[in-house]
């Protein structure tokens, strides 16, 4: 399961504790020319606001991706209506829109993930436009934002039919013959001699 929120608050963590490293390389590695915000800070807050509640949603999607393949493979039959109110009642994670997560699920018992439910569609398509500016003047200025940045690549790429990881298959035949698919003739591996040199010998074993 791609619960990449998860792993980049494991990450962060694991780069903050190398506290002595980060010293050092901050005497030596350039960032850019400002870290001066000099825009509007009104609407850079507003933006702000935007940006935790998209990537909060984010967060909340990914586990319950998470509960899901669980239950499926060890046959659990999670209730996750219920699971939302328990953690409403909870000092960790609670949150205010834990009851808009208990209503999804009791709309839709089924539900394959927030972000198919119309509340949550509605909400992060509204919060997009802060969340990205958001995220841009972090990048611009310098400042590390990897859960906002992270939380935005996954519902980026969560909504994409066509993703660039389709080009992985043409690169690794490319350096190690492992041939590709073509979306026109799927099922059917091929090789391409991209060089023009060598032979035809391909990887057709590998399966990666």
């Amino acid at each position: 399961m791609p619960v990449t929120l998860i792993g980049e608050a494991v990450f962060s963590r694991c780069l903050s504790s190398i506290k002595d490293e980060r010293v050092r390389a901050s005497k030596i590695l350039a960032g850019p020319a400002s870290s001066q915000y000099t825009g509007d800070k009104a609407q850079l807050i507003k933006d702000l606001e935007q940006a935790m509640y998209a990537s909060k949603i984010i967060s909340y999607a990914q586990g319950f991706m998470l509960m899901r393949e669980a239950s499926q493979q060890y046959k659990w039959n999670l209730n996750y209506g219920s699971i939302a109110l328990m953690w409403r009642g909870g000092c960790i994670i609670r949150s205010a829109f834990l009851g808009d997560i208990k209503n999804a699920f009791r709309k839709n018992p089924d539900l394959e993930n927030l972000l198919f439910d119309p509340f949550f569609q509605e909400a992060t398509a509204k919060a997009q436009s802060g969340w990205r500016n958001a995220i841009c003047a972090a990048t611009t200025l310098g400042i590390p934002v990897p859960a906002h940045s992270t939380a935005l690549s996954f519902y980026d790429g969560y909504r994409t039919a066509r993703l660039p990881a389709n080009m992985l298959q043409a690169q690794r035949d490319y350096f190690g013959a492992h041939t590709y698919e073509l979306e026109a003739n799927p099922g059917v591996y091929i090789h391409t001699n991209w060089t023009g040199r060598g032979g035809n010998v391909h990887a057709s074993t590998y399966d990666a």
